[in-house]
């Protein structure tokens, strides 16, 4: 006779089984058994963006779930009011949007989406994506196959496409100018070599997160890099594809982050922030001429997900878009964020442990290695980043663990503090002393 599980979900991890949530507000979750932690990593995902709570949200998803939540022959009023207001908040030019129930959708549409713009332009023959190592698009076979994380791409390697990837911007274990006093844009020409070994005539995108989330948080590039890549796009008419998935909807103190490198890309992707984990949601936004090349051809884009832009997510997306502006939440972002990653260097970033603090924003990412003037990263088995999220658990705060492998593909650990945008600067004093004592934590344990 076999004895049933406590659980009947067959949760992501199997050997540590999570806590149950039993509410949250502003910045705080309570546990079930009534333990308040302060959330510095809004969610765990990097979802929250607005806070929990925010009754404008509530009441706009509960309005709308009254008239109607779903309905696929028709489009509808919060689907057409939020492309509006989507593109009025991105860069200009880019004026069409595409919804879909999240960030892998949203890139798995992107690279459709592009394959599409060539065959309506009669350039058939480029189909091919290229992808950069360390980066993380999502879990779908064709965000995955654009992925360069490669404990994440390993157990299904041999299902996914062959996408070519390029060196990361990663100045902190560059191996193209390492021996270099600055860097000389190395990563940003090996996308052309890319490109030119793939063929030209073949390739239809390059895509690209601003800064790096998942597979290397905060991984920031250097100046000048993306002006060389969307130059080189330029000149192999090759579309570049932004994934601000992590990084868009204001978490870096810009609207998106690529804004900060002063380059329009031709594809933006969005998701987590901007439904603020409210409802799923996630949108791609196209350059106009794009969406001009489809119209003026077949006028079909046959792709699509059951629920993309349905009424009560746009109108959930819409309700966080307007809090975001109302409340200057972009502009909150950048300068909490700013001291957020200022604090972090000053607490720990001389800390033995500790090889670079790096990020924008809402969105910092700190690197654990076993020597600093190596920077040899630890052995994937003690799960050194993992160790340091939980110290800051059992003290009340909740940080980003990450993943490993962002060192040689399985060793290399880097976690993430990435707090809502409604963070107190008191909230960020209180997360890096925290912070602080589970370092030293860990390094007494590893000692």
């Amino acid at each position: 006779m076999s004895t049933s599980p406590a659980s009947q979900v067959f949760h992501r991890d199997l050997l540590h089984p999570a806590p149950a949530v039993d509410r949250a507000s502003g910045v705080h979750v309570w546990d079930v058994d009534g333990n308040r932690y302060l959330d510095a990593s809004s969610g765990g995902n990097i979802v929250i963006s607005i806070g929990y709570g925010v009754q404008d949200v509530l009441d706009a998803m509960a309005e709308q779930a009254a008239k109607v939540s779903f309905c696929g022959q028709f489009t509808s009023e919060p689907q057409e009011q939020l492309a509006r207001e989507l593109a009025d908040f991105a860069p200009e030019g880019m004026d069409y949007v595409r919804f879909t129930s999240g960030g892998s959708e949203a890139n798995e549409t992107a690279i459709k989406l592009a394959r599409h713009y060539f065959v309506e332009s009669g350039k058939p023959s480029k189909h091919k994506i290229v992808g950069r190592w360390r980066s993380y698009h999502g879990n779908t076979l064709g965000a995955l196959s654009a992925t360069g994380h490669v404990m994440r791409r390993v157990s299904y390697a041999p299902m996914l496409l062959p996408f070519a990837h390029a060196a990361p911007p990663y100045r902190y274990r560059c191996t193209l100018c390492a021996q270099s006093d600055a860097c000389t844009l190395s990563c940003a020409d090996d996308v052309e070599r890319v490109i030119l070994n793939e063929g030209p005539e073949h390739v239809a995108a390059f895509i690209a997160e601003p800064v790096v989330g998942a597979a290397a948080m905060g991984m920031v590039p250097p100046e000048g890099y993306f002006e060389r890549v969307r130059e080189i796009c330029d000149e192999y008419d090759v579309l570049l594809i932004v994934d601000e998935v992590l990084s868009g909807m204001g978490r870096t103190g810009r609207n998106f982050a690529i804004e900060h490198f002063g380059v329009v890309p031709d594809l933006i992707t969005c998701g987590k922030g901007i439904s603020s984990g409210y409802s799923p949601l996630g949108a791609v936004i196209a350059r106009n001429e794009i969406y001009d090349a489809v119209a003026a051809g077949s006028g079909m884009f046959e792709h699509g997900f059951t629920y993309g832009g349905n009424p009560l997510s746009c109108a959930v997306g819409l309700a966080v878009l307007r809090h975001i502006e109302k409340h200057d939440l972009v502009a909150r972002a950048g300068d909490v964020g700013g001291y957020l990653i200022d604090e972090i260097r000053a607490a720990i970033g001389d800390h033995p442990l500790i090889g670079e603090v790096s990020g924008l924003g809402m969105l910092a990412g700190i690197e654990v290695v076993s020597d600093r003037t190596t920077k040899e990263p630890f052995p994937y088995e003690l799960g050194v980043s993992k160790r340091i999220a939980r110290k800051c658990q059992e003290r009340g705060v909740l940080i980003n663990p990450s993943f490993s492998g962002n060192a040689d593909g399985y060793r290399g650990d880097r976690f993430g503090v990435c707090p809502p945008y409604i963070f107190e600067r008191a909230d960020v004093d209180h997360t890096v002393a925290v912070l602080a004592e589970a370092v030293a934590d860990v390094a007494a344990e590893l000692a």
